[in-house]
């Protein structure tokens, strides 16, 4: 049974050091896994190899992985960041309405000036784009 006494502030302190180390190691091993798969410029071969590396020298394979990498590793999350607001930018224009029903009426009411329809057609495209 721990007791104050018998495991010190800044012990303690050491412990809560090395643990927080060890999970910014997981993340970044996580990371460097996501990065291998996610490469398109090398082959299985390769991608393997670097993934026989990180698994068999586990603290070795993240630093080298990150310094041989690390730019490259920077430039494919840019992209995928610009590929993902893009796609998410697209999505927004798509589902997007056309500025609601007092567009719909400006519309309505430039073509009944341009007599390309009749009054009760506005009427009836007013109603709907009220209701």
């Amino acid at each position: 049974m721990l007791v104050a006494s018998s495991y010190p502030f800044l012990d303690l302190m050491w412990t809560i050091l090395i643990v927080f180390m060890w999970i910014i190691w997981i993340m970044l091993l996580f990371y460097v896994i996501a990065d291998v798969f996610r490469r398109h410029d090398i082959g299985g071969g390769k991608k393997a190899v670097w993934l026989i590396f990180l698994i068999v020298a586990v603290f070795l394979g993240v630093l080298v992985y990150v310094i041989v990498n690390g730019q490259g590793m920077a430039e494919r999350n840019a992209r995928q960041a610009r590929n993902q607001q893009e796609d998410f930018d697209s999505y927004v224009k798509s589902v997007a309405g056309s500025g609601g029903a007092a567009a719909e009426i400006e519309k309505a009411n430039s073509l009944l000036a341009s007599g390309a329809i009749t009054q009760p057609e506005f009427d009836a495209i007013k109603a709907k784009a009220l209701a």
